[in-house]
């Protein structure tokens, strides 16, 4: 059994990938502060997508083409692998809604740390079980529990940095440290798995259930990384966040002018302080 059959390339690329899916998803979130309504809805839910897909999932499946035992073929049930997507997209998004509540606070981001991490971890064994090798596995109990308590953390992490993260520098230190949870609650969770009935050298019936990643696996992935990139044009070509946050001051200034014209008050002056921005 081999968890780097490719080296460093498939660790590499999967922290790259779960960084830049963090990274938009988080770019998302930071625009769903200044608005409200639909607006802030929409923006939660990209934010999910991006950081469930991309950030998560993906990072998961792509760090598993490095798994590999010798002389057997791995295959993934098609059904089982798009639930465990669907899986990381959807805890996430609840977790961002329990945050980013008005009322959201500690318990609120406890509660959807909790939540988050959980799913993120069953995201990751319905992952595992999505894989048919030939061969019987097992899992060390203390470093499964140890992988679920990293994930929980992480997602509480994650959810925090979600609702506090200003500034391009502070995003960029997040991506990284949400990026770093990640990977290091996937590894954690691979390294509890045990292979209990293969000898080097024996003959491993290829599975008849699933397909082969090359058929299945990589371009799946490859659609949902094209989604997050191009997410990520849609979110550079809209207004930053701050800019979000400017405009809307700028607005609420606008109405509160035009409501003491249509009362017949004289509108401020430049020196009167309610008229600055």
């Amino acid at each position: 059994m081999d968890h780097f059959t490719y080296g460093a390339l498939t660790p590499l690329l999967s922290f790259a990938l779960s960084c830049a899916g963090c990274g938009v998803g988080l770019s998302c979130t930071a625009r769903a502060r200044v608005v409200a309504g639909a607006a802030r809805t929409v923006w939660l839910l990209l934010g999910a997508v991006a950081i469930g897909g991309t950030g998560i999932w993906v990072m998961h499946f792509v760090a598993m083409l490095g798994f590999s035992v010798q002389g057997a073929e791995i295959h993934y049930d098609v059904f089982t692998t798009v639930a465990s997507m669907l899986l990381a997209v959807a805890v996430v998004a609840v977790g961002l809604f329990l945050v980013h509540r008005e009322q959201g606070g500690t318990a609120a981001l406890l509660a959807g740390g909790i939540v988050a991490g959980l799913g993120i971890a069953v995201m990751h064994y319905l992952g595992m079980a999505a894989m048919h090798i030939g061969v019987d596995i097992a899992y060390d109990p203390l470093l499964v529990v140890t992988s679920v308590v990293i994930a929980m953390a992480a997602a509480t992490g994650a959810l925090w940095l979600s609702a506090r993260v200003r500034g391009v520098g502070a995003g960029a230190v997040a991506t990284v440290v949400m990026g770093l949870a990640v990977s290091g609650m996937h590894y954690t969770g691979m390294a509890a798995m045990r292979v209990t009935s293969y000898r080097v050298g024996m003959s491993i019936e290829t599975p008849a259930i699933g397909l082969p990643a090359a058929q299945f696996l990589v371009p799946l992935m490859a659609a949902i990384v094209a989604s997050t990139v191009a997410l990520l044009i849609v979110a550079a070509a809209w207004p930053s966040a701050s800019e979000m946050e400017l405009q809307a001051e700028f607005d609420a200034w606008t109405e509160r002018q035009r409501a003491r014209q249509r009362f017949g008050r004289p509108a401020p002056g430049p020196d009167d302080g309610e008229g600055r921005l």
